[in-house]
């Protein structure tokens, strides 16, 4: 614009010097009068072209000062004039409109939410030389506003709103309209144990400190949890007493109770004032946040402690358990619990009975009730006995079956022959199963009639099949007596028949002591041979004189069926052989008449007549084997 006033001047001298040439060549000026003119004419357009600079001086000041009002950060309202693919036109009342780039009013979903004719807050970035507009941001003029209201917020201690985004180290990201920090220990007034269930969650805050220029911001809020809470304090202790129900929220679940917020007022539900019934622990019941019903049982305002109960709610179930449960009515119930002694059966919430582990069967010996039923197992019962006062009630398992014993004597009476497999096998003798939980037993000295047996396993296993004779059954000590010798005839009631007093037998030494030998006459049946009946001379101990397997020939002295004894003699046996040479040799002295061979023959008669006549056996002819 300047240079095109220059131009136009210089054209305008021009054409002034021409015509005044002219003039002065045909008037014949003088030289003199032509130079003032001149000086005069360039005077006045310099005069005019100092006008014509200063016009446009002051238009460049008024176009300079029109977009000073409109400063870099300043925060203006426009108004929509245009949309299109790239931009949005925003009339700010300038010479020219400013811009804004499309994205910044896209949503999510990459909509376009924008009309013509809008009103939009935003803030003017710069102005574009080249494209003689100014750049507006609207997402700038956001987050100017929302630091404002960050500021202001934080001086009046007011409140923001903000959506807990994600996760980070030691807390979390909200964003309020910028990206604020949410520590942990300000999320809530207790250890929270998923912190993603926050995430995406919209809470309000207190702001705790902020630093704009390093984008700094720290909320919390438990600040306004507490304040909250104490409001909820003042007016829970204000309404609370003793016998009123009031819903709670768990807060905090331990071995011995539940910690519940009544309303900034906590209170413990103790273990045993949860359920009239079995609580293992508060955790099967409860979880953290759960809300629930309590009465409270017991308050003390000065130290804040309140107790609380919620079985007290219903009615407790001992109060017509005698009716509900009379003795010998049959029930059925849930093991809850075992124990050395017996099993606990929940017959309903709050009552448990009892099953010893005598009361479990009839016939078997139960050592631990984990042998007959198990936690969870569902079993019937007859109740024994009830006591509410004590919270007692007895049952019992095997009453709920006949007792085998009342007919067992009827099914195998005495004299009976069974057969059975052997169950076990022990130092006294062996069990025999009869019936289902009924074993029989035979005893060590009933199984054989002659055998000396040390343990029973010399002759049996476990599992055999054997036969037995039923010798007794005692149902009150519940003992069942079986014998398998006696399925065969005592060899000692004939055994005075088989060996004669007198006669002489052949048998095994089977064992020598210092009292005499045990000689085997047959299999299981012995007869000893007294030290005083070896030999006709004096013999302290045959010991060292015969040894086990040695056959000798003896004499039968004396049978005693009744103890089992048999007397033996060897010294008996050579006196008969002595006299049967004596007898022969009197028998073959001639007859004399002469007094001498008369009185020598009557002598030998007499000595023979003497060894005739038979002794008593000595007493001890029959005394235990040593080490047997």
């Amino acid at each position: 614009m300047v240079n095109m006033v220059n131009n136009d001047e210089t054209e305008q001298i021009k054409q002034t010097d021409g015509s005044d040439s002219t003039s002065i060549a045909g008037t014949n000026a003088t030289p003199d009068s032509d130079n003032e003119a001149l000086t005069e004419k360039t005077e006045k357009n310099a005069a005019q072209t100092a006008d014509s600079e200063a016009s446009m001086e002051s238009m460049m000041d008024l176009y300079e000062e029109s977009f000073k009002r409109f400063r870099e950060g300043e925060l203006v309202t426009g108004k929509i004039i245009s949309v299109d693919k790239d931009f949005v036109s925003v009339d700010i009342g300038y010479k020219s409109e400013g811009q804004i780039g499309i994205q910044e009013f896209k949503d999510e979903n990459g909509d376009i939410n924008v009309n013509v004719g809008d009103s939009v807050e935003i803030m003017v970035e710069w102005w574009d030389d080249d494209e003689e507009v100014v750049v507006l941001s609207k997402e700038k003029a956001v987050k100017v506003k929302v630091w404002e209201d960050i500021r202001k917020a934080y001086e009046d201690e007011g409140i923001v709103e903000g959506v807990i985004t994600n996760r980070v180290k030691g807390g979390f990201s909200v964003d309020i309209g910028v990206t604020a920090f949410l520590p942990g220990s300000q999320a809530d007034l207790r250890p929270i144990r998923n912190l993603d269930d926050m995430v995406g969650q919209t809470f309000q805050f207190k702001i705790l400190k902020y630093n704009r220029k390093r984008s700094n911001i720290v909320l919390s809020r438990r600040v306004i949890l507490e304040e909250e809470r104490e409001a909820q304090r003042s007016a829970t202790l204000e309404a609370i007493h003793e016998g009123k129900v009031m819903e709670g929220i768990v807060k905090n679940i331990t071995e011995y109770g539940v910690f519940v917020d009544l309303g900034g007022v906590d209170g413990l539900l103790h273990i045993t004032d949860i359920s009239w019934g079995r609580v293992k622990h508060p955790s099967e019941l409860f979880a953290v946040g759960d809300n629930i019903e309590v009465k409270i049982l017991n308050l003390d305002l000065q130290r804040e402690r309140v107790s609380l109960g919620m079985k007290q709610l219903t009615q407790d179930p001992w109060e017509n358990a005698t009716e509900k449960y009379p003795v010998e009515s049959r029930v059925t119930g849930r093991v809850v619990s075992l124990t050395d002694y017996g099993a606990f059966v929940e017959l309903e919430e709050g009552i448990e009975g009892l099953i010893h582990v005598s009361e479990m069967s009839w016939t078997r010996k139960i050592r631990h009730p984990s042998k007959v039923v198990a936690v969870g197992d569902d079993v019937e019962a007859i109740v024994l006995d009830i006591n509410p006062e004590s919270r007692r009630i007895s049952l019992g398992m095997k009453q709920v079956v006949p007792n085998p014993w009342d007919v067992i004597s009827e099914k195998y009476p005495v004299g009976t022959t069974i057969e059975g497999k052997i169950k076990n096998i022990t130092d006294f003798g062996l069990f025999i199963g009869i019936d289902e939980g009924i074993d029989g037993l035979v005893h060590i000295s009933d199984i054989s009639w002659t055998k000396r047996i040390k343990h029973p396993s010399e002759l049996y296993k476990k599992g055999d099949v054997v036969q037995a004779i039923v010798l007794d059954i005692d149902k009150e000590n519940e003992r069942f007596s079986l014998g398998v010798k006696q399925l065969q005839p005592d060899p000692w009631e004939t055994v005075s028949e088989r060996y004669e007093v007198g006669k002489e037998i052949t048998g095994t030494v089977t064992n020598v002591t210092d009292f005499g030998i045990f000689v085997e006459l047959e299999e299981g049946i012995e007869g000893l041979v007294h030290v005083s009946e070896i030999s006709k001379e004096k013999i302290k101990t045959p010991v060292g004189k015969f040894n086990v397997g040695d056959i000798l020939t003896s004499k039968v002295m004396n049978i005693n069926s009744d103890e089992r004894r048999i007397g033996l003699s060897i010294k008996r046996l050579e006196m008969e052989d002595e006299q049967s040479l004596l007898s022969e040799y009197v028998n073959n002295i001639p007859k004399s008449t002469s007094t001498f061979g008369e009185i020598l023959r009557e002598n030998l008669q007499e000595k023979l007549n003497e060894n005739t006549t038979e002794p008593d056996a000595p007493e001890e002819n029959q005394e235990e084997k040593t080490g047997e």
